[in-house]
C-alpha cells in the first residue's frame, strides 16, 4: 500500500485554524498577543521583500524573521541549491564518512573569516553560542564567561546564562557562573579579569536588543586585555554577520578586530533549513578534539546535515554575486540618512542610530505641554508602548512589518532583508513620516490604539 500526504490538500483545508491551533496546541500567549496588537493577520504567499495577505495585498518585510531572512523569501537560487540536494539522494548523515557539503560550506565561510580556522556546525544560533562556551571553557581551563549588559545571546540554559535581559533569566536559575560587564567599560572588564578565571568575553560588536553599538575602539581594547590575561574574545555574529552591517562581520568595522570564536546563524539558513556555525582558532579545535577518544566530546544530531549545508553554500553564493555586503551599507545609509532627517522635524523622535541594514529608532518623552500628557500616561501604565503605537499603524494602515526592539523600549528596530531597493526606502519613510505626522497631531487613530495598549498592560498588572 502506497502512503500518500498531501500538504496542499491540507493546508487547504485546515489552513483557516492557525490561530486556533497556535492556541490550543503550541504558545497560547502568541496568538492573545497578535490580536491585541492587531498583528492577527493572514499570509498566504511570500517573495523577497514582500509577502501578501489573504486579500492580496502586498506588505513590506522590515523584520526579515528577526533577521532569518537575509535573502529575503524564496529565493530561486536556495530553492534551487534544496530541489537540487533532495534530488541528489545523497547518503547524508550515516555519521561514520565524511560527506563533501560541509567541508565546503566551511572552506567558504572561512574565506571570509580571516584568523579563523575552523568550524562547527549546529542548527541554531543559540547552539552556536553554546558551542563556543563549551569551547571557551575548556580550552581556557576556566569557568566563568563575562557578557555585556543587555546582550542578548539565545535562550537555552548556556545562552541565557550570558543574557543580559532579566525578563528573559527570571524564574530560570540556577544558571551558569557568568558575570555582566557594562557594553563598553573596559575598567569594569579589567577588574573582572584579573580574577584570574575569566575564559571569554562574549560580545554582540552591535547589540540587538535597542541596537547599540559598542564604542569605537572598544573591541580591540577588550581584545588586548583578554590575551593579556589568556582568556578568549567570542563573537556574536548570529544576527548582524553575513553583511547585515555592510561588512561581512560587524567586528570588522574595527581595524585589528581578530575573535578567537564567532558565532553566525540566521541568514545563512536561507531562511528554509536551520543552521548554526562557530568559527574558531585552530588552536582551540585541537584542544577541544585533542584525541580520537574526544571525537564525538561535542556533536550535533542534525548538525552539517546536507540540505542546511546546500543552503548556506547558496546564501554565500547570492552574497557574493549580488555584492550585497555592499549593497546593505549603500541603502542601510540611505535609509538612516533619510529617517535621521527626521529627527528635529518631530518631538518625541529621539535618534536614529545603527550601521547597514540595522537600524534603530528610538522615541523620547516630547517638549509639548500638549504632548506631553498622552505620553505620560503611556509611560506610566508600561514602557514601550508608545513604540507599539508606531509599529501598530505602520501594518494595519501602510502594510510595513516592524516590531520594537525589545521589552519595555521605546526602539524600534529595522533589520530588512539585505535585498531591500530604494523604492522600499521610499515606502518606508512615507510610511513612518505619515505615522509620525499623526502622532503628533495629538490624537486620531494611533491614539485610540494607545489607550487599547494602555487598557491591556493595567489589565495584565
Amino acid at each position: 500500500m502506497t502512503e500518500e500526504f498531501d500538504l496542499a490538500a491540507l493546508l487547504a483545508s485546515r489552513g483557516a485554524e492557525r490561530y486556533e491551533l497556535h492556541s490550543r496546541y503550541l504558545n497560547h500567549q502568541l496568538p492573545r498577543m497578535l490580536h491585541t496588537i492587531g498583528f492577527d493577520k493572514t499570509y498566504e504567499r511570500a517573495e523577497g521583500a514582500h509577502f501578501w495577505d489573504a486579500e492580496g495585498n502586498d506588505h513590506l518585510d522590515m523584520l526579515a524573521g528577526f533577521g532569518v531572512m537575509g535573502l529575503g523569501r524564496h529565493h530561486p537560487v536556495v530553492r534551487k541549491a534544496l530541489h537540487d540536494v533532495l534530488d541528489a539522494s545523497l547518503a547524508d548523515l550515516t555519521r561514520f564518512d565524511c560527506q563533501p557539503l560541509p567541508g565546503l560550506l566551511a572552506e567558504r565561510l572561512l574565506a571570509h573569516s580571516p584568523h579563523l580556522d575552523r568550524v562547527f556546525f549546529g542548527n541554531s544560533g543559540t547552539e552556536a553560542v553554546e558551542t563556543a562556551l563549551k569551547f571557551a571553557r575548556y580550552a581556557t581551563g576556566r569557568p566563568r564567561v563575562l557578557y555585556c549588559a543587555h546582550a542578548f545571546h539565545g535562550l537555552t540554559t548556556g545562552s541565557l546564562s550570558v543574557n543580559g535581559e532579566a525578563g528573559f533569566r527570571d524564574g530560570f536559575a540556577p544558571l551558569l557562573p557568568d558575570t555582566a560587564v557594562p557594553l563598553g567599560d573596559l575598567d569594569a572588564l579589567a577588574g573582572e579579569l584579573r580574577r584570574g578565571d575569566v575564559a571569554a568575553l562574549i560580545v554582540e560588536p552591535i547589540q540587538g536588543k535597542g541596537v547599540h553599538e559598542s564604542p569605537p575602539g572598544y573591541l580591540r581594547a577588550a581584545q588586548e586585555l583578554l590575551r593579556a590575561h589568556k582568556a578568549l574574545l567570542i563573537a556574536d555574529e548570529v544576527q548582524t554577520g553575513l553583511g547585515r552591517t555592510g561588512d561581512f562581520y560587524a567586528y570588522q568595522h574595527e581595524d585589528g578586530v581578530e575573535p578567537d570564536l564567532v558565532c553566525v546563524a540566521k541568514a545563512l539558513s536561507g531562511g528554509y533549513v536551520p543552521v548554526g556555525a562557530t568559527l574558531g582558532k585552530d588552536w582551540i579545535f585541537r584542544k577541544v578534539y585533542s584525541s580520537m577518544d574526544r571525537v564525538l566530546v561535542h556533536s550535533a544530531s542534525f548538525g552539517s546535515n546536507a540540505q542546511a549545508m546546500a543552503a548556506g553554500l547558496a546564501v554565500l553564493s547570492v552574497i557574493e554575486s549580488r555584492q550585497l555586503v555592499a549593497h546593505a551599507r549603500v541603502t542601510g545609509d540611505l535609509l538612516r540618512t533619510r529617517l535621521t532627517a527626521l529627527v528635529d522635524r518631530y518631538e518625541m523622535l529621539r535618534e536614529v542610530r545603527g550601521r547597514g541594514l540595522m537600524i534603530g529608532i528610538e522615541f523620547g518623552r516630547p517638549r509639548s505641554l500638549r504632548l506631553r500628557g498622552g505620553w505620560t500616561m503611556l509611560q506610566a501604565a508600561r514602557k514601550g508602548l508608545f513604540a507599539q503605537m508606531v509599529v501598530g499603524p505602520l501594518l494595519r494602515t501602510h502594510r510595513v512589518l516592524t516590531q520594537v526592539s525589545g521589552d519595555r523600549m521605546e526602539v524600534i528596530k529595522l533589520i530588512p532583508p539585505l535585498v531591500v531597493d530604494e523604492a522600499d526606502v521610499d515606502r518606508f519613510v512615507t510610511a513612518f513620516t505619515a505615522v509620525m505626522d499623526d502622532a503628533h497631531s495629538g490624537g486620531g487613530l494611533m491614539w485610540d490604539f494607545g489607550r487599547t495598549l494602555v487598557r491591556q498592560a493595567v489589565a495584565e498588572r
